[in-house]
């Protein structure tokens, strides 16, 4: 699996020395092995899409997942987000209904969210691989040392972003950003298990547009 970063110039400028980085040499050989052996979602690429589709200097939000769908093309490279013509996971349509309950937006055609990306929403997951058919499977290989380098950057050289972290692994980045200059809204998981803990009625996409309209940045068009 080639994973040499064909990423946006402006991610590849902040990220420069991740890249030399020894764990990243290691992570490129778990990949090339893991390759030769299994189907490995999203495609090599598609990995760095959420990079491509909202340059460092347009991001305005970030959605941090965990790891990308492990169903046969389902992922491609943004959190949460399936490819066109692709059945919307169980986690996907809870946040589609928190979209309608919170802001009105109907029900989307598909589950594809590169609409937000465009807009300035950085679809994060924190680990960029995965096995088929095995969550998680790609964990601790790497890719949170390279994930976690993207939001101290953002935190450290950006202001007035919003981070929304749903869930406990991505709430546990909290750490990482500095809340005197971020707005952080943390809910549980969009997932079945965990969505009526708290997600729904947590109307984060009308709280993020707020704090936005609040530091004269232009709101995101959250409606697909």
């Amino acid at each position: 699996m080639k994973i040499d970063p064909k990423i946006d110039e402006s991610w590849k400028t902040i990220l420069s020395d991740e890249f030399s980085k020894p764990y990243f040499a290691s992570l490129k050989k778990f990949l090339i092995n893991e390759k030769k052996q299994y189907a490995i979602y999203p495609k090599g690429k598609d990995i760095f899409n959420a990079y491509n589709s909202t340059p460092f200097d347009k991001v305005k939000v970030v959605i941090l997942g965990q790891d990308p769908y492990h169903g046969h093309n389902q992922a491609h490279g943004y959190a949460f987000s399936v490819q066109n013509g692709v059945a919307n996971p169980p986690s996907l349509r809870n946040i589609f209904q928190e979209l309608h309950d919170d802001i009105g937006c109907a029900e989307p055609q598909n589950g594809t969210l590169t609409k937000w990306a465009e807009e300035g929403v950085l679809l994060l997951n924190t680990v960029l691989t995965v096995r088929a058919s095995q969550a998680n499977s790609h964990r601790d290989q790497g890719w949170e040392k390279f994930t976690d380098a993207t939001i101290e950057s953002l935190s450290q050289k950006k202001e007035h972003l919003v981070f929304i972290l749903w869930g406990r692994p991505a709430q546990q980045k909290s750490s990482l950003i500095d809340q005197s200059k971020h707005f952080v809204l943390m809910a549980p998981h969009p997932s079945p298990l965990s969505a009526f803990r708290g997600f729904f009625g947590s109307k984060p996409f009308s709280k993020t547009n707020d704090y936005l309209l609040s530091v004269g940045e232009k709101p995101i068009e959250w409606c697909l």
